[in-house]
Parts: structure tokens; sequence; C-alpha cells
């Protein structure tokens, strides 16, 4: 039943069309806000840094249902490897094509029109719960003047979440057959080696960084770091990113080997632990006459949704409306997810397919989008209505 004026579509296609990419807004969130502001919710533009934020709230009682998303995009690329215009938004067959319709423009369209519909069958739902809206730009940059700091803005007003759907797109193939209940931590790291530099004729004379380290880079690599398995998360996944000895010169054994490495791991970790175990397993380092250095940076903790009544409904609604009920899972990359769930334990993200997300030809079916719309209509009448 595709219908190209749906509202949920014009609006995801007025919000592509502003190429907000990472910080820059460009006029985005004043689109959305203006439509929050015409069914009376509060809006709070939030700006730290270089980044635009806002918060909004309708409604001063019982639960508050909040929507969390991010407007800004990443870049394009090149857009004559794109069959349209990265930004223009173009309606093909059924089909909208352009940056951020699915990852998430798309879906913040579908949460403004699901509420609009909502108030529009139920004016008097602000008097029992509340809806909310937490929009960052700074989703796909740094996330350092993003939904961090309007968490902490909402803690020192007082506000609180009960119910947190992070619009993200989750779906895998089709829309609704998945939903995040969970995200796993991530941890980069840089691990130097030091030898000693020498000719290549002269073997004895020095300590080749990179005979010593491979043997321990792979040790690494395949080590088993999880104890017992995790009934929410897939095992501990640690991978080498890049590897660099040497400056291309073929008669030097090179003084260092540098490695960089990224570690995504369940709440049976922590960042700590996983540096003592891979800084056991960087002992036999030493005894070869090997130093090292090693840094450690987090760039997410773990978490899993705590409660079941916000899983439950997405569930519960997704099956109803499309006849799939979505599988859990924690599986992916991170999102902003990972810092509301410290704020709100039922925190889930659900949304579009996400098979085109960050690609040449993003793309998103408007059918999707009007279903996307009805799934969220009917998830916040099951937990707001009164």
């Amino acid at each position: 039943m595709t219908n190209t004026h749906l509202p949920a579509v014009e609006l995801a296609r007025e919000l592509v069309r502003i190429p907000s990419v990472t910080p820059v807004d460009g006029g985005c969130q004043q689109v959305v806000m203006a439509r929050l502001q015409a069914l009376g919710f509060t809006v709070y533009p939030l700006v730290f840094g270089q980044v635009s934020n806002f918060y909004a709230r309708l409604g001063g009682n019982g639960k508050n249902f909040c929507f969390a998303g991010h407007t800004d995009v990443t870049p394009s690329g090149e857009s004559h490897l794109w069959r349209f215009d990265p930004f223009a938004a173009q309606n093909h067959a059924g089909t909208i094509i352009g940056r951020g319709i699915c990852d998430m423009k798309g879906a913040i369209a579908a949460m403004v029109v699901a509420v609009e519909r909502l108030l529009r069958d139920h004016p008097h739902i602000p008097d029992h719960n509340s809806i909310s809206f937490l929009i960052t730009g700074d989703e796909e940059g740094q996330a350092v003047d993003g939904t961090v700091k309007v968490l902490e803005w909402c803690r020192d007003r007082g506000e609180r979440l009960d119910y947190c759907l992070v619009g993200e797109p989750t779906s895998v193939e089709r829309l609704g057959d998945c939903l995040k209940n969970g995200r796993r931590g991530s941890v980069n790291g840089l691990l130097t080696i030091h030898g000693r530099q020498g000719h290549v004729a002269y073997p004895h004379l020095a300590i080749n960084p990179i005979h010593e380290g491979l043997a321990i880079l792979d040790t690494l690599a395949r080590h088993p770091y999880d104890r017992v398995a995790n009934p929410h998360f897939p095992p501990t996944s640690f991978q080498w990113t890049r590897l660099q000895a040497g400056d291309g010169a073929t008669n030097v054994i090179p003084a260092q080997m540098t490695a960089q490495f990224n570690i995504r791991f369940s709440t049976e970790h922590t960042p700590a632990s996983l540096e003592a175990c891979v800084r056991s397993l960087l002992a036999p380092l030493q005894q070869k006459g090997c130093p090292y250095d090693l840094t450690l940076q987090v760039s997410g903790l773990p978490f899993v949704t705590r409660g079941e009544t916000l899983l439950h409904t997405i569930q519960n609604s997704v099956r109803d409306l499309l006849g799939i009920t979505p599988v859990l899972s924690t599986g992916g990359g991170t999102s902003d997810a990972r810092f509301i769930a410290r704020y709100c334990p039922e925190t889930a993200e659900f949304g579009l397919v996400g098979a085109s997300m960050h690609k040449t030809d993003e793309s998103t079916p408007v059918d999707d989008l009007h279903n996307l719309t009805r799934v969220y209509q009917r998830i916040l009448a099951t937990l707001l209505l009164p």
C-alpha cells in the first residue's frame, strides 16, 4: 500500500534534504522542534561546543516515555557514485534514497508523526503521562557534546526517563525482525613492542620486534576471554585493526612494531579486567627483552535492558501489526543507548532496516516508514494510555 504522501514520508524527506553532516545541523533540528512545539511540547535547545541538541517534553505527570535519536549523518562520499543526489531524498519506485534516511531521520519522522496521531486520538494523555524527545547532533561524531551532555542536563533538572526507545536501524532483513536489548562494550588499544634496530645481515646483534611480537599477537587474538557464556551477548571479540613496523628499508630490522586493536565485550568484563588479561598475555615479551607500551581507550560500556515492560511492548506491537516477532540482539556496533541505559534502565532500540546505512544509495522503502510509524504509535498507546 505504497503512499508517497504519508506525513512520515514527507517529514523524513524534508529532514534528509538538510545535509546535517556531523557536527553541522543546518537547521534540521529546528524542523523537528517546530513540529513538537505545535503539539504543545516545551522544547529546550541545548548547544554544547559545536553540537546542537534538544530535549522536549509534553506533560509533567506519570510515566515519561522518551524517544531518542540523532539528526547528524555521516558524509555521503562522492556524490557521483549515488544513483541520485544523496541529499535530494529521491523517491524511486517506492523507496526513498538519501543519506540518513535509515540512520536515522526516517525513524525520527516516524516518532514525530506517531506522537501527532496519538495525541489527535487521545489528547488527554499529557494529563496522565509524559512524552519526551532527546535528540542529538553528535552520535556519528565524537559523542562528547551530545547525548551525554543532555543526560547531565536532565539529571540536574530532575528529569526522569521511565522508558526510552532509541530509533537506531536495528532491523536486519525486514522491518521488525530484530530489536536491540543491549550493546557490547568497546575498547580500543594501541600496543608498541620495542626491539633493537640492526642490519638484517647481522640479526644476532638486533632484536626483531616483528619476530618476537607475531606469536603474541596471535595469542591475543585467539585467547578465550570468556570464562562463562553470557546469555545476552556473543563471545568477546578481539580484532587487530592496524599493524606497522619499519620505514620500508629492506635491509634494516626495525626498532619497534605498533599494532592497534579493538575488543567488543559483554557485561562479564570491565575495561580494567580486560587490560589485566591483555597484560598477562603480554608478559612473555619482557622475558624476550622486548618491553612494550600499552594504552587503552574505552569507547563504550556494555549494557542490557533491565525490566521487561518495554521489550515486551515492542515485541507485541510488532507482532500484532507486522506479523513478525523481533528477536533480541546485543550485536553490532555502539550507539548512544549505551549512555542512556545508565540513566534509564528500560532503554531499547528499534528502527528501520539498517543494511544500507553509511553506504552509497542509503535507502528505506516508503511502506517501512508507514509501518514504523504505526508500531511507534502502538507502543506509545500501550504504555501511556490510562
